[in-house]
């Protein structure tokens, strides 16, 4: 880690001085030599992270070193900032000017003294490694090294999907799918216990998405419960769920008092037949908490809830519950599991599995507990070698760890070695985002996007290390380091998005502990817990050692009362700050607390997301001139100062506040020329002119461009532009005009959302223009009424995703939609066809994965030819009233996985639903048979 940290300072000063150079004017030759000692000197570090012996002497050091480099670019940016900070001031007087550069000249004496003293620093730790047996690394040896690390390919996953390897439990999914289709004994809550890194949450899965359960069950949910348990918002999630409301339905649930709600989901529950899992319950005072809202004698919905505690699954006092406690793998399941997670493409490939790899194999499963988690976490790391040797190696490596348990006294366990091992194998850029993802909460969906925004904001993805490794953007080569902690299986994937991509990634607890340990020890972040005692996972020499070093990363997980006691000035050294609501309507953060914020000059790093801050942002926001990331995203702030201009480093400006707030924005982002995703609010108030934009040309996204506040024509400036969503578009002949402009040039935008004015409409000539100027899209949404589709060979080759909303197309869409060679997801809503039949024919959407037609209240008639979508998953079919039945051509499909009726007249349901007689059904029921899951689903059942 130590090496990762003088990497990441030693390229951050290498980007100062070209960013910077301006106000770095006087010292460029002092930082240029600090550079050099930091190289030197990571020569040293290369070996002593390599070594797991370290004494107590070397980890001091270690501990000083990282420190010496957090402080040099501390020193450097500080510098920076006030030197720009005093030239953008308007001096009116000669003496002013006088004295600045006076002042100028005193502070380029002082920084270089104090530059001076970190290399000399740096320079007597370097000097005294070879007392503790650590050698220096020649030239010609780190070259070797670095060349040998460049051959190595990182394995990416290019799906983003991470298999969840399992052995020996369908034995197990049988036993608790027969439990809960049992209607005899009233089993209302199914229990599965057993410790962390088992597979409790996988064998779960299994179970939800099993057919027969898919078929059994009316309505699903599943809700993480974790360590802090929030009954309130377990049972909106909950809730959600098996109502599936609408936008102003959850606004009223969301108004309801805890009573309130959970009685409106036990009366859901008792209504229909619904499966709820409770995933992760830590403790009984937290089942009495959730019990309210769960008819668990009455009606025939079920439970199936897992723990890691077996005394809480004992506790829950329901009479014929059923209790499953899972069991650690046996030694041949064990090698079974590893050979899955270890050669899952080996073995494609014609490659044999030696003795000698069996028998070290073997060996080391000694050392994962027979733990899933561990041997799959163990898998990941044998992936990538190849020969005998290879594998002798890890095996060395792990029985060093272990035999150093004595000077190592956090190593707790021989599974945590393992865990551990598998972050030391990780490449120091890998390090530093894995380490990173523990500042959101336990059980946290972690939105993608957003942590690769902020992995480039904190410079943990150089633009040096992007031109390497040949990646086109920062965002792409963040994006595959993510690929890559994936393919290790040490982040779990999240939710997915329709088109199959990954949304979200999650943390396994036994690997957020590790990050915690390991974050602590090596003062990477400092989490804050409001209203419990800190968490402090396992203790060390080290990690107490540390306390009085500076922070620079801080996430403070809120509770839900107001909270004030944040105070910047204790902080001085801090580069990110995170503030985690844990609820919707976000906790309330002072104005008070806002203003401290901003003594934290270094921030590079603010979200304030869902956080409750009403009224006007404090002007201090502006002295973070640092500031590279910004999320105000549904907090209640209905004022943005003019002083957001001075924030010229911003790459990220999250303005989408709450949807109902009207928001003041002043006319200054076009001085943030470095912005690369800017989200606009959704209600701009009208002011005298409207906001310039035309100088951002990096942005890369741009979200809530309007065209009552913003101007259509400076589209034209953003060459770069990847994703635009507008808002609001009063006249589509004007967009048109600006994108069929010969200046514009639109080779990167790959996703347009457009939505139309009230009453506004598209000829086809309009939209034929608008497709043949947007070549490179692969996601397209319009929203108002369309004259008619334009033909099939004028869209753009590469469409994989359209949406049309409110068309109100007369003719039949498919005919044309039909045709396009790419298309994987299409989704019709809200009348986009108003006619009465629709076709598929014969042989249609080759590549068509999900299909979903969303109230369409005019379509009666639906036919699927054989042969139809020969590759179709998904298919939704939601508020069709008129539509009679199900196509006869769906029984064709057989690569269907899953079919959702949602709020569908019960004529159309009870044709699909299987009849209580043995073997009975409706008439449709042979036309889906061999869909695995269907789903019914309605509002305020």
């Amino acid at each position: 880690m130590a090496e990762a940290i003088v990497s990441l300072v030693r390229e951050r000063l290498g980007e100062l001085l070209i960013q910077e150079a301006d106000f770095l004017h006087g010292v460029e030759e002092q930082v240029r030599q600090l550079q050099t000692e930091l190289m030197l000197l990571q020569r040293f570090l290369e070996d002593i992270d390599r070594r797991q012996d370290k004494d107590e002497g070397v980890l001091f050091w270690i501990s000083e070193i990282r420190e010496a480099a957090y402080y040099a670019e501390d020193v450097i940016e500080t510098f920076a900032l006030k030197i720009a900070s005093r030239r953008r001031r308007r001096i009116q007087s000669t003496f002013k000017r006088y004295a600045c550069i006076i002042n100028e000249a005193a502070e380029i004496h002082q920084v270089r003294f104090e530059i001076e003293a970190i290399k000399n620093k740096i320079f007597n730790l370097r000097t005294s490694f070879p007392s503790h047996g650590i050698t220096f690394k020649s030239e010609a040896e780190a070259s070797s090294s670095a060349h040998g690390r460049s051959q190595q390919q990182w394995r990416q996953s290019y799906s983003h999907l991470v298999q969840e390897y399992t052995v020996g439990v369908y034995k197990d999914v049988n036993v608790l799918v027969s439990q809960l289709m049992n209607e005899e004994n009233r089993c209302a809550v199914v229990s599965i216990c057993g410790m962390g890194g088992l597979g409790k949450t996988t064998l779960a899965k299994k179970v939800y998405q099993h057919s027969e359960i898919s078929r059994f069950f009316y309505g699903f949910a599943w809700a993480y419960v974790s360590q802090q348990c929030k009954p309130r918002d377990v049972f909106e999630v909950i809730l959600f769920q098996l109502t599936s409301p609408s936008k102003e339905q959850r606004e009223q649930v969301q108004g309801l008092r805890d009573e309130a709600l959970a009685k409106k989901l036990y009366k859901v529950q008792q209504e229909k037949k619904c499966l709820v899992v409770l995933d992760d319950i830590w403790t009984t005072e937290a089942w009495d908490s959730l019990r309210p809202a769960f008819p668990l004698r009455k009606g025939s919905s079920k439970i199936l809830l897992t723990t890691r505690v077996e005394a809480v699954a004992s506790y829950i006092d329901v009479p014929s519950s059923f209790l499953h406690k899972l069991r650690c793998l046996n030694g041949d399941e064990s090698w079974e599991l590893l050979k899955k997670a270890a050669f899952k493409e080996k073995e494609e490939s014609g490659f044999r599995i030696s003795n000698g790899m069996e028998q070290l194999g073997r060996k080391m499963l000694k050392w994962c507990g027979n733990l899933p988690l561990a041997i799959v976490v163990l898998g990941g790391i044998l992936e990538a070698k190849h020969t005998l040797n290879e594998w002798k190696m890890v095996h060395d490596n792990i029985s060093s760890y272990l035999h150093g348990k004595e000077a190592h006294e956090h190593y707790i366990s021989e599974v945590s070695t393992v865990l551990l091992l598998s972050y030391h194998t990780l490449p120091y850029q890998l390090k530093l985002c894995f380490l990173h993802l523990g500042h959101f909460p336990e059980d946290y969906d972690i939105p993608i996007k957003k942590l690769i925004r902020i992995w480039v904001a904190e410079g943990i993805v150089s633009q040096m290390e992007c031109e390497a490794k040949r990646k086109r953007t920062m965002e792409d080569l963040a994006e595959s380091y993510l690929s890559e902690l994936q393919d290790r299986c040490m982040v779990q994937v999240g939710v997915k998005g329709s088109s199959g991509k990954v949304m979200t990634c999650r943390l396994h607890d036994l690997m957020r502990d590790l990050i915690l340990f390991i974050g602590k020890e090596e003062n990477f972040l400092k989490l804050i817990q409001v209203g419990n005692e800190p968490n402090d996972f396992v203790s060390s020499r080290v990690a107490i050692s540390n306390s009085s070093y500076p922070i620079h990363r801080l996430a403070i997980h809120l509770n839900n009362e107001t909270y004030e006691n944040f105070y910047g000035k204790h902080h001085p050294n801090l580069w990110s700050l995170f503030f985690f609501s844990p609820s919707h309507y976000g906790t309330r953060i002072s104005q008070k607390t806002i203003s401290r914020v901003s003594d934290c000059i270094l921030l590079k790093v603010l979200d304030l997301e869902s956080c409750y801050i009403a009224g006007k942002l404090t002007r201090a926001i502006g002295n973070l001139m640092h500031l590279r990331y910004l999320s105000l995203n549904c907090s209640l702030i209905t004022n943005i100062p003019s002083s957001i201009g001075n924030l010229r480093h911003l790459q990220t400006l999250i303005l989408q506040t709450h949807r109902s707030v009207e928001i003041r924005v002043p006319n200054v982002i076009w001085k943030m020329e470095r912005l690369r995703h800017l989200y606009l609010p959704t209600y701009i108030k009208k002011s005298s002119g409207k906001l310039q934009l035309g100088s951002l040309s990096d942005l890369k996204t741009l979200q809530g461009f309007d065209t009552r506040s913003c101007e259509v024509k400076e589209l034209i400036k953003f060459v770069n532009l990847e994703i635009l969503r507008i808002t609001d578009l009063g006249s589509f002949e004007e967009l048109e005009e600006i994108l069929i402009s010969p200046r514009v040039t639109l080779d990167h935008l790959c996703s347009l959302k457009i939505n139309m004015r009230i009453n506004s409409y598209v000829k086809k000539t309009s939209l034929q223009r608008l497709l043949s100027s947007c070549q490179y899209l692969h996601t397209l949404t319009l929203r108002g009424q369309i004259e008619k589709l334009p033909e099939c060979r004028q869209f753009p080759p590469n469409l994989t995703k359209l949406t049309l909303w409110g068309s109100e197309l007369e003719e039949d869409p498919m005919e044309t939609l039909e045709k396009l060679p790419n298309l994987s997801i299409l989704r019709l809503h809200w009348k986009a066809f108003s006619g009465k039949v629709m076709v598929c024919s014969l042989q249609c959407f080759p590549q068509l994965k999900s299909l979903a037609l969303f109230n369409l209240p005019n379509l009666e008639e639906w036919q699927i030819s054989i042969e139809a979508m020969p590759n179709l998953c998904e298919l939704v079919i939601d508020r069709c009233w008129k539509l009679k039945m199900v196509p006869d051509g769906l029984r064709f499909i057989t690569t269907l996985r899953e079919l959702q009726i949602v709020n569908m007249p019960k004529a159309f349901t009870n044709r699909l639903r299987v009849s209580n007689e043995r073997g009975g059904g409706g008439e449709d029921l042979d036309k889906v048979y061999h869909v695995p899951s269907i789903i019914f689903k309605t509002v305020n059942d």
